[in-house]
């Protein structure tokens, strides 16, 4: 590792003789740590599956509210993450947000081990995954820094790309590992499946506990490696290590913090989320920028004139579009196909429903694949004109969801309309995932490149939302009996990010042309 001085990723022979070197080795340390922040953020979208087949005393809206709070504590933590790298620096903030995803992990595992275990711990361990969640928002930041601007739509693609496929991974792998007693000295005995369920047979022993230990080993080494292998800039070097972990750790609690407020209003007073939400972001803001040191809070302060642009909050409506979707629909999917066809109109559960653990991986798979698919078209041909066209396919596909939906509950063989079902919402995912490599992409074509990092952070914050917003809707709308009216409202949505796009970035003469120069 190393304090990197002088760094010009734009000098074509600095770039070709070291800082491609430099540059790739941190992606590469960078990406399996993502992929890891990923998949304990999210893996609560496999464990309530599990959960419910088991027969955890919990109603089917506090299941959906586990992916919740996770998705709404994630989206917090961005808040403060953004701002990190420029405080404490990239090697020192990776290695530390990656060890503290032990925390969520190892509690996890714990609370599973006792059917007992009540609701609150739950809560409180999905409210800790969240870590996972806010871990987005620096690694990209981080990214942005090391390589030059032609080459960052690629880079960020494949950052963030890879580092969601850790959402499918985590949906492939924690069905298996809940079927061996790995580690049973410590995660202890099996649960036996009292019930059939579609693709689970009734007697067979499943260890749900190892849904959070099994990240222990892969946390530690990557821990290990970024603090040892991965560099820092010169002008993001503040004082000691100690002191930079400090900030880190700091600066977390206060995140969480505000995001406790925030889960308190919602889950205790039932004040609606659309005012809980901004509150939450107005809280984050106010106490990481008056709650630290003078000196982080000077930092913050040069960072925090990003939203004196209103390109900012443009670009932030943009990229909720594409990767709060991704991020909601991911945390929803696996739950959703239970609920739609895993039960007929009767009330009775579907003996031929599909298994949710055999297909929700596609989703997150497909949509991380498409990530540095957008971003190499982007580099190509365009930001603003990719997200526009990928727009226009997204409402399509919201709507040709909501069709499958309708007609699966009005079936007495809802199965048979699993398969339009999952392959127009794989086509819903390869939007997102174009979407978020071409709006990111737009980034550093439209901001200065010491205001290009913290807006990426920022909007992937905010964008984190939709991991508490989608499932949350999606719970409330399968209880009340419509769960397409939740795809109704996305589409809606889709259509003003539409309008947005094309008026600021995609027409022609838009407020900004010099885009077309940078990312055509």
């Amino acid at each position: 590792m190393a304090i990197l001085d002088n760094w010009q990723p734009e000098n074509e022979q600095f770039w070709q003789e070291k800082g491609r070197k430099i540059a790739q080795r941190n992606l590469w340390i960078s990406v399996p740590s993502l992929l890891c922040a990923f998949a304990v953020w999210l893996f609560w979208s496999i464990i309530i599956v599990q959960m419910q087949n088991l027969g955890y005393s919990f109603t089917t809206a506090q299941l959906y509210t586990l992916p919740a709070i996770a998705g709404l504590t994630g989206a917090t933590l961005r808040i403060p993450n953004s701002f990190l790298i420029g405080i404490s620096g990239g090697r020192i903030v990776i290695a530390v947000t990656t060890g503290l995803l032990l925390i969520p992990a190892v509690g996890t595992g714990i609370a599973l081990k006792d059917m007992n275990t009540p609701f609150s711990t739950f809560a409180l361990m999905a409210a800790l995954s969240g870590i996972g969640g806010g871990n987005f928002a620096s690694s990209m930041s981080n990214i942005s820094f090391f390589y030059p601007k032609r080459m960052q739509g690629t880079a960020l693609g494949i950052n963030a790309g890879l580092g969601n496929i850790g959402v499918s991974v985590m949906q492939v792998l924690l069905p298996f590992v809940m079927t061996i007693g790995l580690f049973q000295a410590v995660t202890g005995n099996a649960f036996i499946l009292k019930t059939a369920t579609s693709g689970m047979e009734a007697g067979k022993q499943i260890w749900i506990q190892n849904s959070g230990f099994v990240w222990v080993p892969f946390l530690i080494l990557l821990t290990i490696l970024a603090w040892f292998r991965m560099d820092t800039m010169a002008n993001h070097k503040h004082g000691s290590s100690l002191s930079a972990v400090s900030k880190v750790i700091w600066l977390k609690i206060l995140g969480l913090a505000s995001a406790g407020v925030g889960l308190l209003l919602l889950l205790r007073f039932n004040i609606s989320m659309w005012i809980v939400l901004p509150l939450t972001i107005i809280l984050t803001l106010q106490t990481t920028r008056w709650l630290t040191p003078k000196k982080v809070s000077e930092s913050l302060k040069s960072q925090y004139s990003i939203f004196r642009n209103h390109h900012t909050w443009t670009m932030t409506w943009l990229y909720v579009m594409t990767f709060g979707s991704f991020i909601g629909y991911s945390a929803a999917f696996p739950k959703l196909i239970q609920d739609v066809f895993g039960t007929l109109s009767d009330g009775t559960i579907n003996a031929n429903a599909p298994n949710p653990f055999a297909y929700a991986w596609l989703g997150p798979l497909v949509g991380s694949l498409a990530r540095p698919i957008g971003g190499w078209m982007s580099d190509k041909w365009g930001g603003a004109k990719i997200t526009q066209w990928d727009t226009i396919v997204m409402i399509a596909a919201a709507l040709g969801v909501a069709w499958t939906v309708i007609n699966a509950r009005m079936s007495a063989s809802p199965e048979t309309w699993f398969l339009p079902f999952l392959g127009l919402f794989l086509i819903l995912f390869i939007t997102t995932g174009i979407g978020n490599g071409s709006t990111f992409q737009m980034v550093p074509g439209i901001f200065k490149p010491e205001q290009a990092g913290p807006v990426l952070g920022w909007t992937s914050a905010v964008a984190a939302y939709g991991a508490f917003i989608i499932p949350k809707i999606f719970g409330n709308q399968i209880e009340a009996g419509h769960p397409e009216y939740a795809l109704y409202g996305f589409a809606v949505y889709y259509f003003t990010c539409l309008v947005v796009n094309w008026y600021f970035y995609a027409r022609k003469g838009a407020l900004l042309p010099q885009l077309d120069q940078v990312t055509g």
